[in-house]
């Protein structure tokens, strides 16, 4: 079968723009990364430059995406970067531990004296974070960047994370109202242990998969540029979709 016309210009437009992906798709992945993480972060810039509205608009895209809790997360243009569980309740008066409690704290996004909380919590700013961190390394070193081994991804990057997080969790209402949770003692983790966990996981992440994106990737790029190469060879006028 044979294309001509406009079909075959979509077609080698399309061509071109996949073998030009492939030579560039982490910087594209960075991209993304970047402004994923770094969205959350403008909200309350947002907040302070008094546009709360476009502020209200990051975090609520946000908020299908993360818990956003205020004792979790990230505070800017305040006394204090974060506040944890038990000053939070101090100055807000929200019960942390409550579902009633937990829906305000999720809605609450800060003050001037406070701050303003950045729309993502601590653990997925760190996650994210260290998914672009890896990235921009492996943009650097490309290649050279050796496969990561499973077992390590789940030594080093997941089981930090999940000891950390699932300790809290199922110390913590309602979950620990649960009898085989019951015993647990109650645990909130720290914004030192939520970053370190986060990072971890993330960069662990990255560098799991993207020496594979990269295999895929130059064997997608050398098919297309193949694909280019004849098409050069052939009439102006018709291009074969084999």
């Amino acid at each position: 079968m044979r294309v001509t016309g406009w079909q075959r210009s979509v077609v080698l437009s399309l061509d071109r723009a996949i073998a030009a992906f492939t030579h560039h798709w982490i910087a594209a992945f960075n991209l993304f990364f970047a402004a994923y993480v770094g969205l959350p972060f403008l909200a309350p810039v947002l907040m302070v430059a008094g546009l709360p509205r476009a502020a209200q608009g990051i975090y609520i895209v946000y908020a299908p995406l993360c818990h956003q809790l205020g004792y979790r997360s990230w505070f800017l243009f305040g006394e204090k970067p974060f506040y944890e569980a038990p000053e939070f309740q101090a100055r807000t008066g929200i019960e942390p531990y409550s579902i009633e409690g937990r829906w305000q704290a999720k809605n609450f996004l800060g003050d001037a004296k406070m701050g303003y909380k950045v729309a993502f919590c601590e653990r997925d700013v760190a996650i994210y974070g260290g998914i672009l961190l890896a990235g921009l390394i492996f943009g650097v070193l490309g290649p050279r960047v050796p496969k990561l081994h499973w077992l390590a991804f789940v030594i080093v990057g997941v089981v930090p994370i999940a000891l950390d997080g699932f300790s809290q969790l199922l110390s913590q209402p309602p979950v620990n109202l649960i009898p085989p949770f019951s015993w647990l003692p109650f645990r909130e983790s720290t914004p030192f242990l939520r970053t370190l966990t986060g990072g971890l996981f993330g960069v662990m992440c990255a560098w799991l998969a993207y020496p594979y994106f990269e295999e895929s990737m130059q064997v997608t790029r050398l098919e297309a540029e193949e694909k280019l190469k004849r098409v050069e060879k052939t009439e102006a006028t018709a291009i074969p979709l084999s």
